[in-house]
């Protein structure tokens, strides 16, 4: 994508999106993840008026006084948006592919996260780590973000900015070169959830929120995800595509797999492919629905085809439900 077409496309989303953070979501995103950071500072005595909500009733038992715990919040979140490059996101049937429609959900979660105060960063991986932007505050930042998933989606990895590079420790630095020398050689093909959340983990000493956007085509990152879960606020963002679990009958089609390369002949005018295809990626949900909530994770799915707004939204109201209760 050529640089005026990149900043074309910065301008388009920044209007689209800008506009429905300031109407329907940073408020939302405001109270889901203000209210995980608290921590707790002291008890005291009760004061009219205070919510019995908050009264320690151990220290209330043993002094025989109603005393109340005291929590302050935490003065700001780090976001950080892990989104998924590979091949595989480049796949598109309707108006956009998996990458753009990546590109829309980082942008709104990127301006959502710096209307209110707290920094946001930036991960992009495929078969390893990218490129990395180190977590800051402030809509400048914001747009570079999204400038930096639509120039870094279409083209080779390049390594991150000498700047981002200068910020890392020295051992991250070497870590990060090396996987960078090895990707540089390889297409850009497979994907590689595992690498990307042991970056992270180097990256990132205090807790954080991790939006993990991808169609996590991977296998083997599980465990590396549940490790990941118990030190950060980690959501994952499933990105799909009607056509994954859909095919109108065209005939014989030959599939490529953009992850391996490897190609298939297939009968679109069978019956038992088409269900089976839609069984399968039924099946492929489901079953990542489930290992995620074992593990207390989130699983939030997203149509390539239609809006980024309407499922982030229920997911932001289901999960202030699940926090009240």
């Amino acid at each position: 994508m050529l640089p005026a077409e990149i900043a074309q496309a910065v301008k388009r989303i920044q209007f689209v999106t800008g506009r429905q953070v300031s109407d329907v979501m940073a408020g939302a995103y405001l109270s889901v993840f203000k209210g995980r950071g608290m921590e707790f500072d002291e008890v005291r005595p009760y004061v009219p008026g205070d919510d019995v909500r908050t009264i320690d009733w151990n220290v209330t038992a043993r002094t025989g006084e109603t005393h109340v715990k005291r929590f302050v919040e935490e003065r700001e979140l780090t976001v950080m948006l892990l989104v998924d490059v590979s091949a595989s996101q480049d796949f598109g049937s309707g108006r956009r592919s998996k990458l753009e429609a990546a590109v829309e959900l980082s942008a709104l979660l990127a301006m959502s996260a710096v209307e209110n105060g707290d920094k946001v960063g930036l991960l992009l991986f495929h078969g390893g780590a990218d490129l990395y932007i180190p977590p800051r505050k402030g809509g400048k930042h914001a747009l570079r973000v999204v400038r930096e998933v639509l120039a870094r989606g279409k083209g080779a990895p390049s390594g991150p900015s000498r700047g981002a590079m200068l910020e890392l420790p020295r051992v991250v630095r070497r870590w990060f070169a090396r996987l960078a020398a090895r990707t540089r050689s390889e297409p850009r093909r497979a994907t590689s959830i595992a690498a990307a959340l042991e970056f992270c983990r180097q990256v990132l000493p205090r807790r954080a929120v991790l939006f993990l956007i991808s169609d996590f085509l991977d296998d083997g990152y599980l465990q590396v995800l549940r490790h990941a879960n118990r030190k950060h606020d980690v959501v994952a963002a499933l990105i799909t595509d009607p056509r994954e679990a859909e095919m109108p009958p065209a005939g014989l089609v030959t599939l490529e797999d953009a992850e391996t390369g490897r190609l298939r002949l297939v009968d679109t005018r069978s019956a038992g492919f088409r269900a089976e295809l839609a069984l399968r990626a039924r099946d492929r949900q489901d079953t990542l629905r489930d290992q995620l909530r074992a593990t207390g994770m989130d699983l939030v799915v997203f149509d390539a085809s239609g809006s980024m707004v309407d499922p982030l939204l229920r997911f932001f109201r289901e999960r202030e439900r699940r926090l009240r209760r």
